[in-house]
């Protein structure tokens, strides 16, 4: 067993299959014990449960008829619907997302193991899986972008070491995966195209790619992304600092680096590259995404919070690597050669390599006690609470296929057996109320939902839904006859008059 570990393919797969099994209890446990949310794993499984029944992935968490392919480019989420229609249920999302995540593991650990051997690939492999980016995504409900962080690390791998074909291979289903990857698939193909050989057809590849990238990533926000937008429009415009980019540049320079909460992002990514990994061409393969981030408005994109640092992870760590290997410190005897003899390599290197992997294994430990992977150790994260008792009775009253108006959290747990919407908002079907004084007389109430479940405890009370919002839904629910099945403090559950 010991021996087999030794050797590259065993010992990558195994870290892989490991990290895929810890980043799986932690994204479970976190649904078991109703943390997870409608905003985002409701949406996606909305969209996937539409795909298993081949259906449009229009989902009524967004609003009624909203066609999700108006939000964001991510027609590589149907690949997941023939496993969903096996097993349906929010859990099969949050298990695809852990081995998706965990298989960036597999070509940084090989590509250690070939620059230091295995000492280097356990712990690049361990860096990667255990990296802020992907543990903290691992645990933010379930996004498309997990197709995008193997598909990341293959590519970025397989430019390290040196096959542009395989990389540009690798590559181009990110266009699939988001509409802002196709910037990303653009400087794969403008580094493939910059190493290539005057006058070879690798660069040929390369200037292709770098195009296809471009007209890719235009095609889907100018053109695709429009025509499925209820609006016909871009709904990220506003965002992403288009007006100060027009009118006054300077002031989009300035969005780059401010607030400071950016600087903690820029830190923490060339901290995870070790520093030294600055040096590799490779991490050139971060600007697209961290571009848009620190130009855009919402202050959710400049912090290390949230889902969005995870496609960053294998690219830092593979520049890490390359960076590594560059300076020749794990070069063996016979690698160099100085007045006719053998030598090692030199030793300055060895300190700048040891200090860069001292630098991202820190990075690694700091950071595991503040993301979620620190809960597998949690006694208190595998135990549950009488409220929590209460919630899951609460929702079991609900017959599966009823039409629900749920708050954020427990819609979360109703959209794979429901069909579910957001409390806050106009209901669908919607209700068309009786132009009548008072109370309405049974029967005189149609449409809206069967079923209205909210906890007035879920602490998501800004986005989606204020809690002012969902207070005066519930009041006007009220009015209208539902009536109050059950009442257990912060939990409550209406049915249809």
């Amino acid at each position: 067993m010991l021996h087999a570990l030794r050797r590259p393919r065993p010992l990558s797969w195994g870290l892989a299959a490991l990290f895929a099994a810890l980043y799986a209890c932690v994204a479970v446990n976190r649904h078991r014990r109703m943390l997870t949310q409608s905003y985002d794993l409701g949406i996606f499984e909305q969209a996937v449960r539409a795909y298993a029944h081949g259906e449009a992935p229009v989902v009524l968490l967004k609003g009624p008829g909203y066609q999700l392919l108006g939000d964001h480019f991510h027609p590589l989420l149907v690949t997941l619907a023939p496993l969903y229609r096996l097993f349906p249920s929010a859990v099969t999302l949050l298990l695809a997302q852990a081995v998706l995540m965990a298989l960036a593991v597999v070509p940084l650990a090989r590509w250690a193991f070939e620059v230091g051997g295995p000492r280097l690939a356990v712990l690049v492999g361990g860096l990667t899986g255990a990296s802020w980016g992907i543990v903290e995504a691992v645990a933010d409900d379930f996004h498309e972008i997990a197709f995008a962080v193997p598909l990341l690390a293959f590519a970025a791998t397989a430019l390290g070491r040196g096959r542009p074909v395989a990389a540009v291979l690798w590559a181009l289903p990110l266009v699939l995966v988001k509409e802002d990857l196709g910037l990303t698939v653009a400087v794969v193909g403008a580094l493939v195209l910059v190493r290539a050989e005057k006058g070879s057809g690798t660069r040929a590849l390369g200037f292709g790619v770098a195009l296809f990238g471009l007209a890719a990533t235009a095609l889907t926000v100018l053109v695709v992304l429009p025509s499925f937008n209820p609006d016909g429009g871009f709904d990220y415009w506003g965002q992403m600092g288009a007006r100060e980019a027009a009118g006054a540049p300077w002031e989009l320079a300035g969005r780059l680096v401010w607030p400071p909460l950016k600087w903690l992002l820029l830190g923490l990514a060339a901290a995870t590259a070790g520093f030294l990994g600055l040096r590799s061409p490779l991490v050139l393969l971060c600007l697209p995404t961290l571009g848009w981030r620190l130009a855009a408005d919402n202050s959710h994109y400049w912090g290390v919070s949230y889902h969005y640092s995870a496609v960053l992870m294998p690219l830092l760590l593979a520049a890490l690597v390359d960076a590594v290997r560059r300076t020749g410190a794990f070069a063996g005897p016979g690698r160099v050669l100085a007045r006719g003899r053998e030598v090692g390599p030199d030793r300055a290197a060895v300190r700048r390599a040891r200090r860069a992997l001292a630098v991202a294994g820190l990075v690694a430990l700091v950071t595991l006690p503040v993301y979620p992977l620190h809960e597998l150790l949690a006694p208190g994260a595998w135990g549950s609470s009488p409220r929590l008792e209460r919630a899951r009775s609460m929702l079991a009253r609900i017959p599966d296929g009823a039409t629900v108006a749920a708050s954020n959290r427990l819609a979360a747990q109703l959209a794979g057996r429901t069909t579910v919407g957001l409390v806050c908002r106009e209901p669908s079907p919607p209700l068309l109320e009786p132009p009548l004084v008072g109370a309405p007389p049974p029967g005189a109430v149609r449409g809206g939902p069967e079923w209205v479940v909210v906890d007035l405890a879920d602490p998501s009370v800004k986005a989606p839904c204020a809690i002012a919002d969902t207070l005066r839904m519930l009041d006007r629910y009220e009015r209208l006859g539902y009536r109050r099945v059950v009442d257990d403090g912060d939990l409550r559950l209406l049915g249809h008059p």
